[in-house]
């Protein structure tokens, strides 16, 4: 189909690169960018104009002219230079967010990261001997200390945990796991895709919902070389159920001479439930409770990096040690500092809580939200604009990152409504504003949970609704 003349007009009307980026090489914006990406804009934005052109999107001249371009390729510009990874503001009311980063780091873990991040440090250096030294020696005191293990290391993340474990200890074996365990974790990683990666041969035991201690004793042979056990994080089977409690597996695992493993998943050092949420096995239960390596995230719960982490009995962390696939899966020192800084606020649990953001938000009073929540819905109201609705609205947070996943905390949000503005439309500009509040949709209306908002967010979300009311809607 050929090009009607309006459209043969328009073409013509596209300047070139080399008149573009005379016309910008002034602007402000474009001073300190690279020519490469001032160039690739350029093209860019060209390429867009000549697609809406010939897709007959209706662009205008005005659009064409040197201004409309000059500021269509400063846009451009500012995309390219952007950061890519950025700060959010996490409204959502998911306390450990997967997607929004997990969780957010204490203060003391923040300023550790800054003192070894820029200076040199003993990472692999043992200050007393003058020699090659260990990166696991900064952390393994101190989770032994705080869970009552006999040796602990971590690494990268709790899949690689699992994946070196299962590596270590049942590498051309059997392991032998409850059929009810077997999760599916974030990313579509699958406990059986785990292990089958680590070259262990899996043995399903019991049925969907019930598993018995006889199963897995009917299920040992000569090839077994691991007993798995998976707690489920991130999903729950309810009615009529049962399921084999880690220490009458260990037990059993002790009389036959097979290693126990037991996956926490998220993992946590603090009982919850004295704070009124549901209970979830803590890490140092399943040390007392024999099992010979436990593995869960320094990243969920315990508030901490991402990390995989892995303790139990000395003779086999030692072996888990030696493989050699600890050093693709070895952590840097930067995630280092931040473990060390948050394992040591546990050495006083109430500490912890109050310092570490992920329990803090977890536990916090709900008269706390509903102020904040107050003082934003009165900042907005503040805005004084007639097509702005706002309502403080009951809502219930999520614990998120797969932990206790019926869990509910009753929470205070904000909800508004813009009128002329669709609640999805809404959403869109609150994401695209600068830093990006990200929060959800419910009744028809953008809602806001301020259990995961601190307080000097507030700034940010009354700034992007006011940039918001001041466009041409």
């Amino acid at each position: 189909m050929g090009l009607n003349e309006k459209q043969q007009q328009l073409l013509r009307m596209l300047p070139g690169v080399d008149m573009i980026l005379e016309q910008t090489r002034t602007a402000s914006v474009c001073e300190t960018v690279p020519k490469s990406v001032l160039i690739r804009s350029i093209r860019e934005v060209l390429e867009s104009f000549r697609a809406e052109i010939l897709g007959g999107a209706g662009v205008t001249a005005d659009r064409l002219s040197g201004d409309g371009v000059a500021e269509a390729v400063r846009k451009r510009v500012a995309g390219a230079m952007a950061f890519r990874l950025r700060r959010v503001v996490n409204a959502t009311g998911v306390v450990v967010h997967t997607n929004l980063g997990r969780s957010l780091l204490a203060d003391d873990a923040l300023e550790n990261i800054r003192a070894i991040a820029g200076h040199y440090s003993n990472l692999e250096f043992d200050l007393e001997t003058g020699r090659r030294g260990l990166r696991y020696s900064s952390i393994e005191d101190i989770l032994c200390e705080i869970t009552g293990a006999e040796a602990a290391m971590a690494v990268n993340n709790n899949a690689g945990a699992v994946l070196l474990c299962l590596d270590t200890l049942a590498r051309g074996k059997v392991a032998i796991v409850s059929r009810g365990e077997l999760v599916e974790i974030g990313g579509s990683f699958r406990i059986p895709d785990v292990m089958a990666r680590s070259g262990a041969c899996m043995k399903e035991v019991g049925t969907t919902n019930r598993t018995h201690l006889r199963d897995y004793e009917g299920a040992l042979d000569a090839d077994t070389g691991l007993m798995l056990k998976v707690h489920t994080s991130n999903y729950s089977v309810v009615g009529f159920t049962a399921s084999v409690s880690i220490r009458d597996l260990s037990a059993l695992g002790e009389k036959h001479g097979i290693p126990v493993m037991e996956d926490l998943g998220s993992g946590t050092f603090i009982d919850l439930s004295k704070y009124g949420m549901a209970k979830d096995p803590t890490v140092q239960e399943s040390v007392a409770a024999g099992a010979d390596v436990i593995t869960f995230s320094g990243d969920k719960l315990l508030g901490g990096p991402q990390a995989g982490i892995i303790l139990g009995k000395k003779a086999v962390l030692d072996r888990i040690k030696k493989n050699p696939m600890t050093r693709a899966l070895r952590i840097d020192k930067m995630t280092l500092a931040a473990l060390e800084s948050t394992l040591r606020l546990y050495r006083d649990p109430e500490r912890a809580v109050r310092e570490i953001p992920t329990l803090r938000m977890l536990t916090a009073p709900l008269p706390e939200i509903e102020r904040k929540a107050f003082l934003m819905a009165e900042r907005l109201r503040g805005l004084a604009s007639e097509r702005l609705f706002v309502t403080l609205t009951d809502v219930a947070s999520r614990v998120g990152g797969g932990a206790l996943p019926l869990q509910e905390l009753p929470s205070k949000g904000v909800a508004v409504r813009i009128e002329g503005l669709s609640p999805n439309a809404l959403e869109r500009r609150m994401r695209a504003h600068l830093p990006p509040v990200i929060g959800r949709i419910e009744e028809d209306r953008f809602t806001m949970d301020f259990r995961t908002v601190d307080e000097d967010e507030l700034d940010i979300i009354e700034a992007a609704f006011a940039d918001m009311l001041q466009e041409d809607i």
